[in-house]
């Protein structure tokens, strides 16, 4: 029996002011499965990626239509209040980005504005948690209160997404999460991404087809801003259906 999928976008259309970015994306993400999106540049996996926690609507002349839908709700529903869909769905972006504050004060941030820790107490357990879960702890616990911006980049990286996880989001987007990390610092994620399937749904963008190779169960292949196939990142790797698929896995487009 097919599971409903966690996330379900139909006929999604993206414009910036007249020119069109995306067209008629329809893709279904299942729970707890870590899914990647791959093509070439500009091709509009990072587009897709930022509908789904409505971070297009930042920008001016972006224009959404169709449907994505978390949990059967549809999140452009004109009642959906946008600060509570972002908790839901965390987003780790392409440079490692921390606060200019504490290592603690960075995790702690969002359990802070959303009022989720009552005590003190509360609070300390869900920054260990977090920071634990991001695979951070051991190297930060006796400096909690330096500064974020002072770690090496792949411990930054792994504190945003420690910060991402804070709240207990369904969802993490992660933005090319290891484009901007050296080979060691890229395998520590992609080891953590496969741990934090269990407890959430991650959705990457990345340029590498070796990685989503690696981390991903389902993949998406963009091109030209539309969706060309997607499926079981196995067979669509070792068997796509589409020509261009099979272009740009062996190269010949990029």
């Amino acid at each position: 029996m097919q599971k409903t999928p966690l996330i379900s976008a139909k006929d999604v259309d993206v414009f910036y002011a007249k020119k069109q970015a995306l067209d008629k994306i329809t893709l279904d993400i299942p729970e707890h499965k870590v899914t990647s999106l791959i093509g070439p540049s500009g091709c509009g996996k990072t587009t897709f990626l930022r509908c789904i926690n409505r971070m297009n609507d930042l920008v001016d002349i972006c224009r959404v239509a169709g449907e994505i839908k978390i949990m059967g709700q549809d999140i452009y529903a004109p009642e959906v209040d946008v600060v509570a869909l972002r908790a839901n769905v965390g987003m780790v972006f392409q440079k490692p980005n921390p606060f200019p504050k504490s290592i603690f004060d960075n995790v702690a941030y969002g359990p802070k504005i959303h009022g989720l820790a009552k005590t003190k107490g509360d609070m300390e357990e869900m920054v260990e948690w977090s920071l634990r879960k991001a695979g951070l702890w051991e190297e930060v616990k006796d400096r909690l209160a330096e500064t974020g911006t002072g770690l090496s980049g792949g411990q930054q990286q792994r504190l945003c997404i420690a910060r991402a996880i804070a709240v207990k989001p369904k969802v993490i987007l992660m933005d090319e999460p290891c484009s901007a990390l050296d080979p060691i610092a890229t395998a520590i994620i992609e080891e953590l991404i496969d741990e934090l399937r269990k407890k959430f749904t991650i959705i990457i963008v990345t340029h590498s087809m070796q990685q989503a190779a690696r981390v991903s169960q389902r993949t998406a292949f963009f091109h030209m801003g539309i969706l060309v196939e997607s499926g079981a990142t196995k067979s669509l790797f070792t068997a796509p259906q589409d020509e261009r698929t099979q272009n740009y896995i062996t190269g010949r487009i990029g």
